[in-house]
């Protein structure tokens, strides 16, 4: 653990700011129907996650706050609050502040010892379980808590478990440094492994406004020796950024594997990326089909089919597809929209070792890259090379944000593509969420070439 005390002057937030400035960070999705925050102390929720709290509130999506601990160790040498006065005035505090934020937002209070979680894992462990519902989680969730690198007992282990729950369930989580700000210098921040969220003018007064709410922690309790403020002004000024930072844990060793996608597809049902129902989706579909060089193609294998939203407008233009998924969910989705369409054939295949047979003029690998860890993609690569035909194409389609999840991120796919000497890019179409290439052989011709239009 790290050794500090609230009482130091701190990191200047004009150094952050500053280091801030220097880069280009990605922005959290938020792409949720439910946000839980779970905080080791009253405040801690405000501090790292009130914006975001804000925001989900407000387009309508749910939000819950666990709280571990009553925070009644904030001012151990008080000669005018006891520990049990403390916890009763946090816990109103806490209240106060969610309510300020969104009076829809769900809070538990787990009352546990302040300084003390090491020893109640399982009851925090439990909450966060409860909140997020039985088998299968019935919603698209984020879990953010304390980061496990804030320095602090409490928020290291409240971190751990939060991470841990979210790992067996496989729900996405994300975690918020409190105390970094105070005891770090840019140099000890995890930069590649952060995303932010930007706070509009709504948010962040009701951010500001809800930490006023912490009195016990902004403001003295009294003029007497031990009631100072936990959270000076200089520590405060950290917090009224118009950003929050949230810290994406650590990636996946190794590509997803079979029970990912099958635990997956059990949580979030028929049409988990909303295939059918986004327009985004429906969009890229369209751009996808509309890149591809030839009008028809003899034969297609499509990589990582999902439920068969692409197989169906692959078919319009190809005499045959192989369409292929590593899970049997998707597959059965995938079935029931094509029926017994002529020319298409569907199989489970866990890729790139179970790759199938024969020459393809068309394949297509759209969001599928990114699950394969490095080795994998490049197995993956060769045998895409191997497969495709003198004239053949292939289209590869990626999201680019970052998913904790994915061993590799979109734009390391195509990069990955981009080095392979077999193949050369006809076709780059790059917009800030996903990019999409479409690759011949060596002497691969131009649209405009092959088609007679120039020689």
């Amino acid at each position: 653990m790290v050794s500090f005390s609230h009482r130091d002057p701190g990191t200047p937030e004009a150094t952050w700011a500053a280091a801030f400035a220097e880069r280009s960070l990605p922005v959290l999705p938020e792409d949720f129907d439910h946000l839980l925050v779970v905080a080791a102390h009253p405040d801690d929720e405000t501090l790292g996650a009130a914006g975001l709290m804000t925001r989900t509130a407000r387009r309508g999506a749910t939000v819950s706050v666990i709280i571990a601990t009553g925070g009644e160790g904030s001012h151990p040498d008080s000669p005018t609050h006891s520990p049990i006065q403390l916890a009763a005035l946090r816990r109103d505090e806490a209240e106060r502040a969610l309510t300020r934020l969104s009076p829809t937002i769900r809070r538990r209070f787990l009352g546990l010892p302040d300084g003390r979680t090491d020893d109640h894992r399982d009851e925090i462990a439990g909450a966060i379980a409860d909140a997020l519902g039985d088998e299968p989680v019935p919603e698209r969730t984020l879990v953010v808590s304390t980061w496990t690198g804030d320095g602090h007992r409490d928020h290291r282990v409240v971190g751990e478990v939060a991470a841990a729950v979210c790992g067996e369930r496989d729900v996405p989580w994300r975690s918020y440094p409190i105390w970094l700000w105070h005891w770090g210098s840019p140099d000890d921040a995890p930069w590649d492994d952060v995303d932010l969220v930007d706070l509009d003018g709504d948010a962040l007064e009701r951010k500001r406004a809800a930490m006023r709410l912490h009195r016990t922690q902004v403001e003295p309790l009294s003029a007497a020796a031990g009631d100072e403020e936990m959270l000076h002004g200089g520590m405060q000024q950290h917090f009224e950024r118009g950003f929050e930072v949230f810290v994406r844990p650590p990636r996946r060793t190794g590509s997803l594997p079979r029970d990912f996608f099958d635990a997956f597809y059990h949580r979030n049902g028929d049409d988990p990326w909303g295939f059918d129902s986004r327009w985004y989706e429906q969009r890229k579909r369209a751009i996808t089909m509309a890149s591809m060089p030839r009008a028809r193609y003899r034969s297609a294998l499509e990589l990582g089919c999902s439920t068969g939203a692409l197989t169906a407008v692959l078919a319009d233009r190809c005499d045959a597809v192989l369409a292929l998924d590593i899970a049997d969910a998707p597959l059965a989705v995938a079935a029931r929209r094509l029926g017994e369409r002529a020319g298409v054939r569907l199989a489970r295949a866990e890729l790139p070792a179970e790759w199938p047979a024969g020459e393809f003029d068309l394949i297509v690998a759209s969001e599928v890259g990114y699950y394969w860890d490095p080795d994998d993609l490049a197995r993956a690569i060769t045998r895409i090379a191997a497969s495709l035909t003198a004239d053949g194409h292939l289209v590869a389609c990626h999201w680019r944000h970052p998913v904790t999840e994915y061993p590799l991120s979109g734009d390391e796919v195509h990069a990955a593509l981009e080095r392979e000497n077999a193949l050369t890019r006809l076709v780059r179409h790059e917009e800030e969420d996903f990019i999409l290439e479409v690759f011949g052989r060596p002497h691969a011709r131009s649209v405009a070439v092959e088609t007679g239009l120039i020689p």
